[in-house]
């Protein structure tokens, strides 16, 4: 009989030899890239198997055991051995690591063929079968981090799969390839006019077509990439097939699926992008057209693929990395609807999101713009809010560490604020206005102008205007108006003509005495808008008890002129309402003394 404690020894030694062997085999069989990705945390986790053993060990009573003297001394060897042992990492490995993800955060117009074939190769990837097994084994690792690993860690694998496949395109010579896809289109007639019965797993619950580009939303329900993303660019937020509300707007490929369908296509003779057969006289008619498509195509997918790949860097952890990537996605961002959708459909607002709360100056300015330019797309607008990005805009906005971020967080929230319902979103929030009135006290010129035609936004719901009062716009828009640097005239007689509407407003602009005088002069020289928003002023300032509003208007020698004079040649609305500031005038002077002429 064995002591208890001996058995307990052998039981523990033999669960943590069974971990050790299913932790080598899962590095066999899987990704030697993302294993070089995780060499710190394979290298941590083999030397806890081998404490686990030293702490088995303890509990060996080997002076009870029938053994041989050699065997003792190799087990007391052991022993030793596995309790002094400290963590070590192969210095090669973390150099050819931070190689590897210099290129995964590198352009690709910059890669170094020598460079890649040297990680490649010190991996064991060598031919073209190799980065293809490569491409797949991610792919399964995907589908296994999806439910468990989050979208951080899958983005980083889709950002590899990215980064194999445009180096197998760099490194080998493709012509093989190319020969194949001649013979598949070669034979697209005899295929395309087959009947097939797709396997239901293999259609869009939308389309109920076959999948081309499988992608798994925030509730675990896959779709083709096309058919979720008009279904979201639509204004809906909840998975179709489960009526969930979706957390997040992120597709993430579902390469697994997307593989066995590939495999279905291959059995079945079917070329894996078919299209609808058409007749030969509308191919010809179409023919110039096919290659503005292709082109287009191509562009579309470069976005694709860029986008994810530089998403995929947010997620690298390094400073450096997440400040370049927001820099790429900002200036993605920068032009064209279609890259600010595929951007937003690839899930980059999450990340920009969380980036807005960096310690690092440039990361929060990159994120921050990267939103501003992303939520010009209608659409994305509803994505930023629906990710809560609001609270951390206005911390960028209040106190951002450069005041680019802070501007452009106004620019941002006078975007989102296009929309009704986040005008009463963003008024809600305590600090949003009380923020921007600061920015128009300390921004620029242009920061100045983005904060009042944000608060000209928020001022268009009512419960915003006693806010922006509060906060001490009205003398702060008046002596902007008579700062020739401010450069924002326009913008801030738009605040104010606004803040006319409620009796608490009207007093505040009524108590300024220089207010009147500049508005006679901008019926003069301002521009036509500025003409429209004096006129508003200045009648609302006199109607409901504005006497005295009116005798200063009166007693200005310059005022009647000016208002005759908009009231001739001024736009539709600057003339009505001249003319009724005239009849208002008429009736004041009329009841002291000569009536206006």
């Amino acid at each position: 009989m064995l002591p208890p404690s001996s058995v307990l020894c052998l039981s523990e030694l033999f669960s943590v030899i069974r971990r050790v062997k299913s932790t080598m085999e899962g590095c066999k069989n899987g990704s030697s890239l993302w294993g070089l990705i995780q060499t710190e945390r394979l290298s941590n986790q083999f030397h806890v198997f081998v404490k686990e053993i030293a702490r088995a060990l303890d509990i060996l009573p080997l002076s009870l055991l029938t053994v041989t003297v050699d065997i003792k001394e190799q087990i007391e060897l052991l022993h030793r051995q596995a309790k002094r042992v400290e963590l070590y990492v192969d210095p090669k490995e973390i150099q050819t690591r931070d190689v590897l993800l210099t290129l995964m955060a590198s352009e690709k117009s910059m890669f170094d063929v020598e460079t890649v074939k040297h990680v490649f190769n010190s991996v064991g990837l060598k031919t073209v079968l190799d980065y293809e097994e490569e491409m797949s084994k991610l792919e399964d690792e995907v589908h296994k981090q999806a439910g468990t690993g989050g979208l951080i860690v899958v983005s980083n694998i889709n950002n590899l799969i990215s980064l194999v496949s445009y180096a197998k395109s760099m490194v080998f010579n493709e012509e093989s390839e190319e020969n194949d896809v001649r013979q598949v289109s070669g034979s697209v007639g005899k295929s395309t006019s087959a009947s097939f019965n797709v396997p239901d797993e293999f259609r869009c619950p939308i389309s109920l077509d076959l999948m081309k580009d499988p992608v798994i939303v925030a509730s675990g329900h896959t779709y083709d990439r096309s058919s979720i993303a008009q279904w979201i660019n639509t204004g809906h937020y909840t998975c179709p097939k489960s009526g969930q509300r979706l957390i997040h707007m992120a597709l993430i490929p579902n390469y697994a699926l997307k593989s066995l369908v590939h495999q279905w296509c291959q059995e079945n003779n079917i070329p894996l992008m078919e299209c609808s057969s058409n007749a030969e006289s509308e191919k010809k008619t179409c023919e110039k057209v096919v290659d503005h498509i292709s082109a287009t195509k191509v562009a579309i997918d470069s976005v694709k693929r860029t986008a994810e790949f530089v998403i995929g860097k947010l997620a690298m952890g390094s400073v450096d990395i997440q400040r370049q990537a927001a820099y790429e996605l900002r200036l993605l961002a920068k032009t064209g609807m279609d890259n600010r959708r595929i951007i937003a459909e690839a899930g980059a607002i999450p990340f920009l999101v969380t980036m807005l709360s960096s310690n690092d100056p440039r990361t929060q300015e990159n994120a921050v713009t990267a939103l501003l330019n992303l939520s010009i797309f209608d659409n994305n607008k509803v994505l930023i809010m629906a990710a809560g990005a609001i609270k951390n805009i206005v911390d960028v906005l209040e106190s951002g560490k450069t005041m680019e971020a802070r501007e452009n967080a106004a620019a941002a929230i006078f975007s989102l604020s296009m929309i009704d319902d986040f005008k009463v979103a963003i008024g809600a929030h305590s600090q949003a206005i009380p923020a921007l009135v600061g920015l128009l006290r300390e921004g620029t010129t242009t920061g100045k102008r983005d904060a009042a035609r944000a608060l000209c936004n928020l001022a268009l719901y009512n419960a915003n205007k006693p806010k922006t009062v509060a906060a001490g716009a009205i003398p702060l828009l008046i002596e902007l108006l008579m700062d020739d640097k401010a450069g924002i005239t326009d913008d801030a007689l738009g605040v104010l003509a606004l803040l006319l509407s409620c009796p608490q407003e009207l007093e505040a602009i009524k108590k300024s005495r220089p207010l009147v005088p500049l508005l006679i002069d901008l019926l003069r020289f301002g521009s036509a808008k500025g003409k429209e928003n004096s006129i508003t002023l200045l009648l609302g300032l006199c109607k409901d008890g504005g006497e005295e509003v009116a005798r200063r208007l009166l007693i200005n020698p310059r005022s009647i002129p000016s208002l005759q004079s908009l009231a001739a040649d001024g736009s539709p609305k600057a003339r009505r309402k001249a003319d009724a500031l005239l009849r208002l005038l008429n009736r004041c002077c009329s009841r002291s003394h000569n009536p206006v002429g």
